[in-house]
This record gives structure tokens, C-alpha cells and sequence, in this order.
């Protein structure tokens, strides 16, 4: 019965986890509540095989979703075709950030878990909080993040012998490449717009 319900939650991840992604890709405001369904399926996956980090994340990301969801919504962001860049003065900032989590995490994992790859699971956890955040923002950064954490978490995952996530999180690495590559064509359209007089 265990083997079924990882296997169940580990389909029920892997295709709230494509959907999620793909509405990112297409900035539509319905990822988030996607997102948080695969939180839910994530948390429970990753706790029974002994991911500590990434099932504490997922009850982070229900968080940032909610914030995102928010920003999305009425912000700035609500508008589908507005797409920012990271500043550069933000950069080392976001760098500590991950720093400090990643070392944070690593500590807890390390004294209070029998985590056998906690460096790995506190940087691809770091590193995603910092990628859901320049995505709620709509940084078109976001997707080089997202990018990085998906190499690392596919071997991640095959070495857990979660090899339906290892599946998931290549496709994603896929999806974040198309993803990145729409979110220039929007950016490279709403230059022009600017560029060109409407009474032109």
C-alpha cells in the first residue's frame, strides 16, 4: 500500500508539476493555484522518501504561492505582457540569500536529520525560493534559476529512486527553456511597441 500511495502522489506531483510550469511559461495567473496542488503532492512525496529540505519547501512555496497569487492579481504584474529584468543592485542580495538559506538549511538538515545529501537538498531548496521569488516578480531571471535547480534535482531525484520526479524535473528543465525563450519574444514585442509611435 506504501508503494502505491509514493507512486499515486508521485503522478499526482509530476502532472500538477507540468501544468504549473507550463502556465508560468504562458504567464497565466492560474499556475498558482496548480502550484499549490503540487505542493501538496510534493510535501507528502518528498517527506516519505526522506527529502526533508524539499518537503519543508513545498510548505514554503504554499506561502510564496499565495504571494505571487497576489501579485499576479493586482499588481503590476496582473498584465500579461509585462515582463521585468533583475536589477543589478538586487543581484548580490539574491546571492546572500541563497547563501545564508542554503547554509541555514544544510545546519538543520545535518544535526537533525539522517539527510545522506544535504548539501545538494539545501542548495536546490535555496536556490527555488529565490527562483519563486524573481517569478512572482516576473524577473525573466527566474527561468536561469529554475533552469540550474532542475539539472541538480533530476540526479537528485534518480539517486532517491524517485525516477517518475527524475522524468518531471527534466521535462521542466524543457519547459523553463521554452518558458524563457516566450518571455524574450513578449519582452522583444513590448520594446518594440515602445520604439514605434502608435500613430506610426
Amino acid at each position: 500500500m506504501g508503494w502505491i500511495a509514493a507512486h499515486w502522489t508521485e503522478l499526482v506531483g509530476f502532472g500538477t508539476g507540468l501544468v504549473c510550469v507550463a502556465l508560468a511559461a504562458r504567464r497565466n495567473v492560474w499556475n498558482y493555484p496548480i502550484g499549490l496542488a503540487n505542493n501538496v503532492a510534493f510535501f507528502v512525496l518528498f517527506l516519505g522518501a526522506g527529502l526533508y529540505a524539499s518537503a519543508g519547501l513545498q510548505v514554503v512555496y504554499g506561502a510564496l504561492a499565495v504571494h505571487g497569487w497576489f501579485r499576479w492579481v493586482t499588481r503590476v504584474e496582473k498584465d500579461r505582457e509585462y515582463i521585468a529584468r533583475t536589477p543589478r543592485r538586487h543581484v548580490p542580495a539574491l546571492v546572500a540569500a541563497f547563501v545564508v538559506l542554503a547554509a541555514a538549511i544544510a545546519w538543520v538538515l545535518l544535526t537533525y536529520t539522517d539527510s545522506t545529501v544535504a548539501g545538494w537538498d539545501a542548495s536546490t531548496t535555496a536556490a527555488s525560493l529565490v527562483a519563486q521569488y524573481l517569478l512572482n516578480r516576473k524577473r525573466i531571471e527566474n527561468w536561469w534559476v529554475w533552469m540550474g535547480v532542475d539539472v541538480v534535482f533530476a540526479v537528485l531525484a534518480a539517486a532517491s529512486g524517485l525516477w517518475i520526479t527524475a522524468s518531471l524535473y527534466v521535462i521542466f528543465f524543457v519547459l523553463c527553456v521554452c518558458g524563457y525563450r516566450s518571455w524574450l519574444a513578449v519582452e522583444a514585442a513590448a520594446r518594440r511597441d515602445v520604439q514605434v509611435p502608435a500613430n506610426a
